[in-house]
């Protein structure tokens, strides 16, 4: 390990960090649209389906790499695995990260303005129907969603640079309990909305004829998405993690958190939607034109609930926003501090012009440059799709790879059950090693030759 590298200080931040990566706008922003398109409850059971018996074992897989290594992503693939072929698999946990936080930071500038145009009462008084426009409305202009983009962006850098304890750790131990408790108070008001129920059907009733290989594929890919699996997120966490911390109670406790959460922000949302009487299937803007109509509806007869309601909502979307964006920035700032030298500070600045740079150009895809489109979609969606269908799924077939057939099974054992001395590590092992070993690899690359053929 590392000399003088800072670790978390205790189980608690282990597991608020974790949970902390793996919640964010994946399941507020991107879980409620994908399960509209995916068919509603077929989608959500694939998802639960697949984050138990692959992305689990995976996170397993990330997290032995991490903490055996006690290095960055592409420290941990040298001193694992040295020679140039598996360096692919550093390199890749280096750039998926960037790549998605540079789209990602986009919508985390949406959920930025939308916050301070709820401050300002703007849902307020307002005509329900015509709040519908606000979202295209200010996506189509140039100085708004870069200004708030390079703000949400700075912001999470910002974060960063402060250090993994003083910084990422304290920031996590706060904001995630927060965080669950403005989602219970959202859901709760959510359901009890005119027309909820509709919402709640279709996240509890199956459509099972909706279910196609591109839908498995979506529901896999927003599994390992929501999780930040094979963005090397894990890998960098991991290892800043103490020797004698449970790796399986760590990546149980933090899918546990991460659906749960899913879940509650699908039933956050879907009722509105129905209520709003807007396509479930609508896209990456449904939460930011359908909870506005609602405050609007809302604000008719109860002015005052309804600026709070607002605030904690776009609020509750700024706070799961940033705590992913954080983990993903964390990833290139922990490398080029420890393979390229630089200060932290100087490293996280890095970060924010490259990223800054791609962003702009996703923000602008959307908007001005809407016109210019690469293989008939916006930069937004192509890296987007590109990252979580692709990327995702190639670095954790190598990462799987990695730990099944390069590490040598009593190096994977030592870690996983902390030399023994965990008894229900060491019961599980040999299944769990035989998942990683020969399933989850032909599982993961069916998935990834489907993507290219649909």
């Amino acid at each position: 390990m590392i000399k003088n590298r800072e670790t978390f200080g205790s189980r608690f931040a282990v597991i608020m960090t974790f949970a902390g990566s793996a919640i964010g706008l994946g399941n507020i922003w991107r879980f409620p649209y994908l399960a509209g398109e995916g068919g509603g409850a077929a989608f959500v059971l694939l998802y639960l389906v697949f984050t138990l018996l692959f992305s689990l074992p995976i996170f397993m897989v990330e997290s032995i790499i991490g903490r055996r290594s006690g290095a960055n992503c592409m420290g941990a693939v040298k001193k694992l695995a040295p020679g140039r072929a598996w360096q692919l698999l550093g390199a890749l946990s280096v750039i998926t990260p960037l790549v998605i936080v540079s789209y990602y930071s986009v919508v985390g500038g949406w959920s930025l303005e939308f916050f301070l145009k709820s401050c300002g009462l703007a849902f307020t008084g307002c005509d329900p129907e015509s709040v519908k426009d606000l979202f295209p409305a200010f996506t189509s202009s140039f100085w708004g969603p870069s200004f708030c983009f390079t703000a949400f962006l700075a912001l999470s850098c910002l974060i960063v640079a402060s250090g993994v304890k003083k910084g990422i750790e304290k920031f996590s131990k706060y904001s995630i309990p927060v965080l669950f408790l403005m989602m219970v108070l959202i859901m709760v008001y959510s359901l009890s909305l005119d027309g909820a129920g509709a919402g709640v059907r279709y996240l509890v009733k199956p459509d099972f004829s909706k279910l196609s290989l591109p839908v498995c594929a979506s529901a896999l890919g927003q599994s390992f998405y929501s999780l930040s699996l094979g963005m090397g997120i894990i890998i960098t966490y991991s290892s800043y993690v103490d020797k004698k911390e449970n790796l399986l109670a760590s990546g149980s406790w933090t899918a546990f958190f991460d659906a749960a959460f899913a879940l509650m922000a699908g039933f956050a949302i879907m009722p509105a939607v129905f209520t709003a009487g807007i396509e479930p299937s609508s896209g990456p803007g449904l939460i930011f034109q359908t909870l506005p109509f609602i405050f609007a509806k809302m604000g008719i007869d109860l002015p005052v609930v309804s600026a709070a309601a607002a605030i904690l909502f776009f609020l509750c979307i700024c706070i799961s926003a940033l705590t992913s964006s954080v983990s993903l920035i964390e990833v290139g700032v922990a490398y080029l501090v420890e393979e390229k030298g630089l200060r932290r500070g100087t490293a996280a600045l890095t970060v924010f012009a490259g990223t800054w740079v791609a962003g702009m150009l996703c923000s602008l895809s959307i908007g001005p440059l809407s016109g210019l489109a690469v293989m008939g979609k916006p930069l937004f969606d192509l890296l987007d799709i590109f990252s979580s269908n692709f990327l995702l799924l190639f670095g954790s077939v190598m990462a799987v790879l990695l730990v099944g057939w390069k590490m040598s099974r009593q190096d994977v054992w030592d870690e996983f059950t902390n030399s023994g001395s965990l008894r229900t590590n060491v019961r599980i092992f040999r299944p769990l090693y035989f998942i990683i070993k020969y399933v989850t690899p032909l599982a993961l690359v069916a998935i990834f030759i489907s993507n290219f053929i649909f």
